[in-house]
C-alpha cells in the first residue's frame, strides 16, 4: 500500500469512531510524533501497573466518575 492508500484507510477508519476513540487516537498520535517526550512517556509506562491505571481514569473520566478539583473542598 502507498502512502496516499495508507492515508485513505485511516481516514476511513476515523470516520467510523466516537469521540472518545478519536481522542485516543489523537493522543497517540501526538506521542508519535514528538520524540523527545517518549523517554519521559517510557519512564511512565516503566512504572508497574500504570497502564491500566491511567486507562481506568481514561475510562471514568469519559463516563463523568469523577470529581473535578474545583468541585472540591480543601479540609483543614
Amino acid at each position: 500500500m502507498n502512502t496516499f492508500e495508507l492515508r485513505q484507510t485511516i481516514e476511513d477508519y476515523l470516520n467510523q469512531l466516537s469521540p472518545q476513540h478519536l481522542n485516543l487516537i489523537a493522543k497517540l498520535l501526538a506521542y508519535l510524533t514528538e520524540p523527545e517526550s517518549q523517554a519521559a512517556t517510557q519512564e511512565l509506562l516503566d512504572i508497574p501497573g500504570f497502564g491500566e491505571t491511567f486507562e481506568r481514569g481514561q475510562q471514568q473520566l469519559a463516563e463523568g466518575r469523577v470529581t473535578l478539583s474545583e468541585q472540591l473542598k480543601r479540609k483543614y
